[in-house]
């Protein structure tokens, strides 16, 4: 037995659940349409233009600036998107056409969907046609809106990513890590994280992230976890081949990834950051630096998130040379779809092209209903919201998320949430324990705003009449998420091996076989290999009990686990 906080020769590895992002499984009635920014009654002054050199708790250098200035301009000068062109133009050819898709250009699309979101997706749902370039080796439209997106997001090269951030992160740590290689990553890694570790045969080398107990959320790293997790690989006689970092977090926490890559390059190690919540950094003057602005040399961002593109079209930013891109494109057209959609490819261009039409400006709107949100939500008794003061070791946090949390009313986020959404059809993005978070973005409008303040209010003072304010929420204390991480066997190894099933009082001291996560947050609380303990098993019954789902497990009541057999 030995603990994942020191390092260890063993290949740690898990598999990929094909988890998504998104943990809110509800299904509602269509809310009500709200006009765009630009269309709403009422003027809403754009947030006054500080400084340049000022920003969001630290001093902020002109470079930052100037780069965005310098894409404006060259974003003026430019055509339409290349690949948006480029598809128009195929599908309104007069072909007679004998290729796939079987519905061929919506002559056969099924009614029961044309019916929902008409013709035109089916039209454009399009093949690899020579016009319309190849995603594997692109010297066309492909190429060209690439190219467009390395500019505007500041890297030396873009790759368009059809099978999501998971996709990205999973290419990312397999051009970077061999088998046998160590990898460090924090132990609050998305899954995909640990699918990469089993493709890539990388030796995870865990840091246990900063924990807020109050708010039962976990946070980034800071430069010096990193480093002692380097020189703890280090006295083994080894070096790691590459250092994860996921910022910003889902709550938004910003770790300093300009620290900790310019510590990781001073040992000749690669940066990828996990900066699939981040898409839309670096746009403005209250936003944190991006990742490739800090100098990382991989970042992988799910350009659907906050950014406008379709669901699970993402892309992968590299920087510098100390990654081979080669590798990097081996890995993707290992791990891509040969059949990528042009759909999600077309929205990854659009979403670049809304971009960089106004890169300074177009989250001035977006950013001041950020702020009255806060400001007032601030103001009501009984109501707390996640911000710096709660993670004081990191260095910023993104403006655009708002957590906040109801334990001075005695109330669970579980429980909050379902107030919010039966009675005012409001929908969150991410439901815990303790807290409700919700996402702002450019589609993100006044009478929505207004809405969640009506609905917030109507939950202060109903819980003000019941006896739920006299009860304190039940937390989960000090035995977190990360509590006693113990390894007794490669995860690999116990992905492969024989597998038994035994009743969950029984599973005590067993290895584990399977990848148990809480959904929400989608964190895995259990890896393969990892030593089943007490404080794991009563972490996930606490919050099944609250209303999350056990994800990954064969058996979700957890009535049983999948153990290895001995």
């Amino acid at each position: 037995m030995f603990s994942t906080s020191s390092a260890s020769s063993l290949n740690f590895s898990s598999f990929h659940l094909g988890l998504g992002n998104n943990w809110n499984f509800r299904t509602c009635a269509r809310p009500t349409a709200c006009l765009s920014q630009s269309q709403e009654s009422g003027n809403l002054e754009p947030i006054k233009k500080q400084d340049k050199t000022s920003g969001i708790g630290k001093t902020r250098s002109a470079t930052k600036d100037q780069v965005v200035i310098s894409n404006s301009q060259v974003s003026q000068q430019e055509s339409s998107p290349p690949l948006i062109t480029a598809l128009k133009a195929s599908a309104e050819q007069s072909a007679a056409t004998f290729h796939f898709p079987g519905h061929n250009r919506g002559r056969a699309a099924p009614s029961s969907l044309t019916k929902l979101i008409g013709l035109k997706p089916f039209v454009h749902d399009l093949p690899e046609l020579p016009d319309l370039d190849d995603l594997f080796s692109p010297k066309g439209p492909i190429l060209e809106a690439q190219q467009q997106a390395a500019s505007l997001f500041g890297s030396t090269e873009t790759w368009f990513l059809v099978g999501g951030t998971t996709c990205g992160i999973q290419a990312a740590i397999m051009a970077t890590c061999s088998p046998g290689e160590i990898l460090i990553l924090p132990r609050n890694s998305h899954i995909s994280a640990i699918s990469a570790m089993i493709l890539s045969g990388a030796v995870p080398k865990y840091i246990i992230p900063h924990y807020n107990f109050h708010w039962d959320i976990a946070g980034g790293v800071t430069p010096s976890q990193v480093e002692a997790a380097i020189k703890e690989v280090e006295k083994e006689g080894r070096k790691a081949a590459a250092v994860l970092v996921t910022s910003p977090t889902y709550h938004g926490i910003c770790s300093n990834v300009r620290e900790i890559t310019q510590l990781c390059h001073s040992h000749g190690i690669p940066v990828i950051v996990d900066e699939a919540h981040g898409a839309h950094l670096g746009f403005h003057p209250e936003m944190p630096y991006s990742a490739m602005q800090q100098g990382a040399d991989l970042a992988v961002q799910s350009t659907h998130k906050v950014l406008c593109s379709l669901t699970q079209s993402s892309m992968l930013h590299m920087s510098g040379s100390i990654v081979d891109r080669e590798r990097i494109s081996r890995c993707l057209q290992t791990l891509q779809s040969s059949s990528p959609s042009y759909l999600l490819l077309a929205s990854l261009d659009a979403a670049r092209a809304q971009i960089s039409e106004n890169p300074e400006n177009i989250f001035d709107k977006a950013l001041q209903l950020a702020i009255e949100v806060k400001n007032t939500i601030r103001k009501i008794s009984g109501i707390s919201v996640l911000d710096h003061q709660s993670f004081p070791n990191f260095p910023s946090t993104d403006p655009l998320r708002l957590t906040i949390g109801f334990q001075q009313l005695g109330l669970s986020g579980y429980e909050a949430d379902e107030i919010l959404y039966k009675d005012h059809e409001i929908i969150c993005e991410l439901v815990e324990t303790q807290s409700i978070t919700f996402a702002l973005n450019l589609g993100t409008c006044r009478e929505h705003v207004q809405r969640l303040l009506s609905g917030i209010k109507h939950l202060v003072a109903a819980s003000a009449s019941t006896q739920a304010a006299k009860r304190k929420v039940e937390g989960v204390g000090e035995s977190a998420i990360f509590a006693e991480i113990e390894t007794s066997l490669v995860p690999r190894d116990a992905f492969f091996s024989g597998k038994r099933r035994v009743r969950v009082e029984n599973s005590l001291g067993e290895i584990c076989g399977e990848l148990i996560c809480s959904y929400p947050p989608g964190i895995p609380v259990i890896i393969p290999g990892e030593t089943i303990t007490k404080k794991a098993l009563d972490y996930l019954l606490h919050v099944r009990s609250k209303g999350a789902v056990i994800s990954g497990a064969s058996d979700p009541e957890l009535a049983s686990i999948v153990v290895c057999s001995k």
